[in-house]
């Protein structure tokens, strides 16, 4: 079982989340922007983070920065319903994202299957940095 935590200005999104990893036999703790995630993620010790990257106030992409300044090993997984905001003329934020040191990226809407695959595979490839570094995912010092 992992404590993960997820991020999601979409309320329905995150309780749709939430009862997919419970039901999977996760503990799971939701926030609602990028400053209340940061916030918790500070309180707690996560396995995992699901973090949105469009939300109001501090965004997805920043609170990502400053996770990996605190605990650079805990995996996070971003979702985004609109993975770049004109097609053909801008970025792709979930690409983005993973250049700036996600495990893995999912594009709402997500098939349950997709979700689970997903967590399942951070999780493993968590355990296998830290056995390899001695250091558990969520306290990298």
């Amino acid at each position: 079982m992992a404590k993960i935590l997820v991020v999601d200005d979409d309320s329905a999104v995150q309780v749709t989340i939430r009862l997919l990893l419970e039901r999977a036999g996760h503990s799971v703790v939701a926030a609602g922007d990028g400053r209340k995630g940061l916030a918790v993620f500070e309180a707690g010790d996560f396995d995992l983070l699901l973090l949105d990257i469009f939300m109001p106030g501090m965004d997805g992409l920043e609170t990502m920065r400053l996770v990996h300044q605190q605990r650079p090993l805990t995996p996070i997984i971003v979702i985004s319903g609109n993975p770049v905001l004109e097609p053909g003329s801008g970025p792709d934020f979930l690409t983005m994202a993973d250049k700036l040191g996600t495990v893995r990226s999912l594009q709402k809407p997500f098939k349950p299957a997709a979700l689970l695959a997903a967590v399942g595979g951070c999780l493993e490839s968590a355990r296998e940095i830290s056995k390899s570094t001695g250091k558990a995912a969520g306290n990298a010092a």
